[in-house]
């Protein structure tokens, strides 16, 4: 005879079992597939954008290549999958795409209101002003009576309201579809003020005929925090793409780059070994392989060789580290540790 406890305890049990989520498995899904779809931009110098032989390359990109070479040992196993503003969460949430690495501010309303996770914060970034050299303006607060041109369906369009608006500035706002539309516009002069997210600005500035006639103001009016999303619906997937953006920015704190690899693989320190797959099984307990970190460094370094190729010192950009220096070395970019 089953007393009432054991009857409402096996019925608390199913019900547990019938509310429990059905989890995608997203890597398995990659596996079988062969390739890694991952959603990036039209084409943003630095970002995303394709060579004249078709080769994506970009700072999102290496992204995208690093999530494959930890999956497959090969970075070139990516399908990419160029998005507008506008397109992107559909894709994502549709399952168009695996992995969304497209310049895409982290914010709560599109976690909550999209069912999507962003992973972690690749790039610190905030919301910024470019206007021609010649009006001696150096400040956003001298840019009162500014027509300006803003792209549609990004977070840009509200920071700026909320900018002039609590400033007590005039402005007329000029909406754009594109980010080329954006730059036909500002050269056309039919707005003297183009906003984006800063690092937006630096590559759309290489864009205009004189760059140097041109500058990026200093004032950041908003927190734009850059990074990586996916579905909410499968939180191993997650798992897997937040520590691959920790291993690249562990491996430069530990000074493991694609030129000293083999010096880390030889390596008496806990924690580089740990994070080579020398000790432990992290790599397993994502679903890789142990060596899971060495076939992303091999691929495309760590973080500083990712910033510094495609936003920093060795690319036209220039875009200096700031906040995305490492936390002990001025900035805020920091990792847990692996173990």
């Amino acid at each position: 005879m089953t007393s009432r406890f054991g009857s409402l305890g096996g019925t608390l049990l199913a019900a547990a079992f019938v509310a429990a989520p059905a989890w995608a498995d997203t890597l398995e899904t990659v596996k079988e597939r062969g390739t890694l779809a991952c959603g990036v931009n039209t084409g943003l110098a630095g970002f995303s954008a394709p060579g004249a032989d078709g080769k994506w390359s970009g700072f999102d990109v290496d992204f995208c290549r690093a999530v494959a070479a930890v999956i497959f040992g090969d970075p070139d196993q990516v399908d990419y999958v160029p998005l507008t503003a506008g397109e992107r969460f559909a894709a994502l949430k549709d399952g168009k795409v695996d992995l969304l690495s497209r310049n895409s501010t982290w914010t709560m309303g599109r976690e909550t209101g999209l069912g999507l996770t962003f992973v972690g914060v690749t790039y610190y970034d905030g919301q910024g002003f470019l206007v021609p050299r010649a009006t001696g303006v150096f400040s956003a607060l001298e840019l009162s009576g500014s027509k300006v041109c803003v792209q549609s369906g990004t977070t840009t369009e509200a920071n700026l309201a909320d900018f002039f608006t609590a400033n007590n500035m005039p402005y007329e706002v000029v909406i754009t579809a594109s980010p080329d539309e954006s730059i036909a516009a500002y050269k056309d002069g039919r707005c003297n003020v183009l906003t984006s997210d800063m690092s937006q600005l630096y590559a759309e500035r290489l864009r205009l005929d004189v760059p140097d006639d041109h500058i990026v103001l200093p004032d950041a009016i908003s927190k734009e925090p850059l990074g990586p999303a996916v579905r909410m619906d499968d939180p191993q997937w997650a798992l897997l793409n937040r520590w691959v953006l920790f291993a690249l920015l562990n491996a430069e704190e530990l000074g493991v780059a694609s030129d000293t690899l083999d010096e880390a693989l030889a390596s008496n320190k806990p924690e580089v070994r740990r994070l080579v797959g020398l000790d432990g099984t992290f790599g397993a307990d994502l679903g890789l392989t142990n060596d899971w970190v060495v076939r992303m460094i091999r691929a495309v370094g760590n973080y500083s060789e990712v910033y510094e190729r495609n936003l920093g010192v060795d690319s036209p950009l220039g875009i200096p580290r700031g906040m995305n220096q490492l936390w002990n070395r001025g900035g805020i970019q920091y990792a847990p540790p692996i173990r």
